[in-house]
């Protein structure tokens, strides 16, 4: 299991909040329906703001 830091996490716990009252928006503009995606976009975020992410697996 990966460790991820404090920050990375409180970031994913921000964007579940955003998907579930459906304010969270990919990058076209749609909304977010997928808790895996929400996530992703969570993981994302904290990895451009410098927190400890391992590296997206390609």
């Amino acid at each position: 299991m990966a460790k991820y830091s404090k920050k990375a996490s409180k970031k994913v716990e921000e964007t579940m909040h955003e998907m579930k009252e459906g304010e969270l928006k990919t990058g076209s503009g749609k909304k977010v329906t997928s808790k895996k995606q929400a996530i992703a976009i969570g993981l994302s975020e904290a990895r451009k703001e410098g927190a400890k992410v391992p590296e997206k697996k390609s």
